[in-house]
């Protein structure tokens, strides 16, 4: 990753702090990607050669970047889900501005909606970073959609474990899966499969 998407990235997490100290509300909130985590994300999707990467919940686009970068090392695409434009728009903005416009298809769409209709076994990496609650009712889609070697992996695990631990129930009982969190960001739930 080069010094200019290192600085965009440190620019909007800074203005990500500034706003979202003002917002009550966290839906309200911008919610970005930490640092840490955002370098776990780039570094995982380069060590499993992510080409098919797939986030759902782009906010304004931080976690993107770091995909995108990761995806534009192994040739590969992101495809970046949200149900509001708004942050899309902004967030395509921001990638277009990083030069990464090529690595990224943004869709505004439901995130359980759209991984039902993906293929079997078409995606590499799966990122989820949106209302960590609906992600029980997606199943078994976020499972279905992994390739053999995939990499799941839900931001929030150590800071809403109690929103996270109806999926993190699900992988566990899948055998076909090696689980783990990460302490990073604000916890990364990891699952592998095998």
């Amino acid at each position: 990753m080069d010094a200019t998407l290192r600085k965009i990235i440190a620019e909007l997490n800074e203005a990500a702090a500034e706003h979202d100290a003002t917002r009550p509300d966290r839906l309200d909130r911008w919610r970005v990607l930490e640092p840490d985590a955002g370098e776990f994300l780039w570094f995982l999707a380069q060590s499993v050669a992510a080409r098919i990467v797939v986030e759902v919940g782009t906010s304004r686009g931080v976690s993107t970047l770091w995909l995108a970068d990761a995806a534009r090392a192994v040739g590969g695409h992101v495809l970046s889900l949200d149900s509001d434009a708004e942050a899309q728009r902004l967030a395509r903005r921001t990638v277009t501005d990083a030069g990464l416009a090529d690595r990224v298809e943004f869709r505004v769409e439901d995130g359980g909606a759209a991984l039902a209709r993906m293929p079997d076994g078409s995606v590499d990496l799966l990122f989820l970073d949106a209302e960590r609650v609906e992600y029980p009712s997606w199943w078994p889609h976020p499972l279905r959609v992994l390739r053999q070697g995939g990499v799941l992996v839900a931001d929030n695990a150590l800071s809403h474990p109690e929103e996270i631990a109806p999926l993190r129930d699900l992988l566990l009982r899948d055998p076909r899966l090696t689980v783990t969190t990460i302490n990073v960001g604000k916890g990364e739930l990891v699952a592998l499969r095998r």
